[in-house]
């Protein structure tokens, strides 16, 4: 079964690809600027205890977001 959920619902090794990028303005573009696209498959790797940030592996590289940006970000489960 696929769902759909924003990125920081998503618990430790949990995989996904992103389907879409909410938001505007300067964060919506620093976001596609970082690598996530849509399309994109993404992997959680680690959650913080109080759930900020959360790390991700996406194209090969590590990436640290804020519980904030995460939420911007919606991945097919």
């Amino acid at each position: 079964m696929v769902t759909v959920k924003s990125l920081d619902e998503l618990k430790p090794k949990q995989k996904g690809i992103i389907v879409k990028i909410k938001g505007s303005g300067a964060t919506h573009r620093r976001l596609l600027d970082m690598g996530l696209v849509k399309g994109s498959s993404i992997d959680v790797e680690r959650v913080a205890p109080l759930g900020d940030p959360i790390d991700v592996r996406i194209k090969g590289y590590h990436l640290s977001l804020r519980k904030e940006e995460a939420s911007n970000i919606l991945v097919e489960v």
